[in-house]
């Protein structure tokens, strides 16, 4: 007997009922979410994902948390901070009613272990990285200090918390509302295993302890993910949602029939073919957004086809951005030239990327292939979705047309895609980058020696050199031309293939409130509530 899916079984269900999930989910305050993908699991310090990134920010809180209207951060779990005239010592002061969803007490010593934990090296966290900003927090994470205690982090006393960065970093607290920042129970993950168990026990329902508006009530895999408020969150008094169901939905064909059926309030994304419709029918429902996010190709420079950057320009040129756009993503998407979305906090990157199918073919004769010598077969890599494979199937057709290399489309569901990426099982992968925060430097770091969701194999000292002095400046004009600089620098070695600009479109619930566009996609739940009009 096959089995039937959750998912399933509420759709069958709803054909046949006059009262769909979205009536009951207002009557309750149940806020029935699209979430594109069985999450990676939902251990802060290890999880890279979109999908896992909505289920954490329900379930966890920074020191900081994002604004509904895109603005500067607002107080989290800190209430108020002050900031050296250096700029290099924030002192952060916590909420003395801020509780674990245990019912006790979030301190500083908390924040101070948990960063610990994302800089233990035995954790392989993809994101330590985001503290090398801290002094002494690089030289921790890659053993060339073994006391904590030489790390830029300090508990003056149970709710205060200092903070010594190496150099001024303007972007510091808007980095504080991302998931890899936020502080894990010690006592729990203890518990249950030890500091460097990645997604252990302690991430499972009953056992899972953290310090948001909302507690982990279920989890069915590959069916739904279920929140509750949380009575011991410090501000539980604003919350009005009662849960959260979260339905990992790759489909995004069966995600649109979902929402038209009354079993979602919001939806992940489009299908790519209704979005154009939708635009010409002005549905009321449709929402495009801008979003700071680039669609891109990581190309893997350790695999022997791809470390000749000749050929890693070739299949760059031989793609045309601009037909891509307009024929199959369809749904305002920006061709990209850049890493870095444009205009991403008045930053304009100048590089540029040609269509240019004959200097792609020089380029590959002068790496040494030919009709006599062709390029073998090339394997793109991506995860379970059909505009995925739409986007994947255009790259093949024209490298296939350009350059005369056959490629094969390699589909693997979420997990098992982020595992192959990981460990460099891949040649040609498709990958998203949505900014951390709002600066360009959250594309651009990304690619620095080092970095956990590099993935590519690529180094470049000068690169690295450049960023280091843009990360050592609080001079904004000087810091954008340095970053500039870079940026030239990664585009000239070509590790990645930018394709297109995101726009976040999705279908939303006029029932739905508080959920306003942001440029990261960073919706605090407790801003959110239900109301029919």
């Amino acid at each position: 007997m096959k089995h039937i899916s959750l998912i399933s079984i509420i759709f069958l269900f709803s054909c046949s009922s006059s009262v769909t999930p979205v009536d009951d989910g207002l009557e309750n305050q149940i806020f029935h979410f699209g979430n594109g993908s069985e999450p990676q699991g939902i251990d802060p310090h290890i999880v890279t994902g979109v999908p896992e990134h909505h289920i954490l920010i329900s379930l966890c809180e920074g020191l900081t948390i994002p604004n509904p209207f895109g603005n500067e951060n607002l107080p989290g779990a800190a209430e108020s901070w002050s900031i050296s005239d250096d700029g290099k010592k924030y002192i952060f002061n916590l909420r003395q009613n801020g509780k674990w969803s245990n019912g006790s007490d979030v301190t500083a010593d908390d924040f101070v272990w948990s960063w610990k934990r994302i800089l233990t090296a035995s954790l392989g966290s993809q994101y330590p990285d985001m503290l090398y900003y801290l002094v002494g927090a690089e030289d921790y994470h890659t053993g060339k200090i073994e006391d904590f205690s030489k790390v830029g982090v300090k508990a003056l006393d149970k709710y205060t918390l200092e903070v010594t960065l190496n150099a001024p970093t303007p972007f510091f607290l808007g980095m504080l509302s991302h998931y890899s920042t936020w502080p894990v129970h010690k006592d729990t993950v203890l518990t249950h295993g030890e500091i460097d168990d990645r997604n252990g026990e302690w991430t499972r329902p009953g056992n899972f302890v953290c310090n948001g508006p909302f507690n982990l009530k279920s989890w069915e895999l590959n069916s739904r993910i279920v929140v509750e408020k949380n009575p011991n969150y410090w501000d539980a008094s604003t919350v009005k949602l009662n849960e959260i169901h979260y339905y990992p939905v790759s489909n995004v064909m069966t995600e649109d029939r979902m929402f038209r059926a009354g079993q979602l309030h919001l939806t992940s994304t489009l299908p790519s073919q209704k979005c154009p419709v939708y635009i010409e029918e002005k549905n009321p429902d449709l929402r495009i957004d801008p979003y700071m996010g680039t669609y891109f190709y990581r190309l893997n420079t350790d695999n022997p086809l791809l470390s000749d950057v000749r050929v890693r320009k070739a299949l760059a040129y031989a793609i045309d951005r601009k037909l891509l756009v307009e024929k199959v993503t369809k749904c305002g998407q920006i061709p990209a030239y850049s890493f870095t979305p444009p205009g991403s906090n008045g930053y304009e990157p100048t590089t540029s990327i040609p269509f240019n199918p004959e200097l792609a073919r020089e380029l590959l004769n002068e790496a040494g292939y030919s009709a006599d010598n062709q390029f073998p077969k090339l394997e793109i890599l991506f995860n379970t979705n059909e505009d995925h494979r739409k986007v994947a199937l255009a790259i093949q057709q024209m490298w296939q047309q350009n350059l005369g290399i056959e490629v094969e489309l390699v589909n693997q569901d979420w997990k098992v895609y982020l595992s192959r990426e990981m460990v460099g099982d891949f040649q040609v992968s498709r990958a998203g980058w949505i900014g951390d925060y709002e600066d360009p430097n959250t594309f651009l770091d990304l690619m620095r020696p080092n970095r956990g969701n590099n993935k590519t194999g690529w180094e470049d000292m000068e690169y690295d050199s450049i960023m280091e002095k843009a990360n050592s400046t609080n001079d904004q004009v000087e810091r954008y031309k340095l970053l500039n600089q870079a940026e030239s620098i990664l585009i000239e070695n070509m590790p990645i293939i930018p394709l297109y600009t995101y726009v976040r479109s999705y279908q939303l619930s006029p029932d739905v409130k508080g959920y306003n566009p942001h440029i990261l996609d960073h919706h605090h739940p407790k801003f959110i509530y239900l109301e029919r009009e």
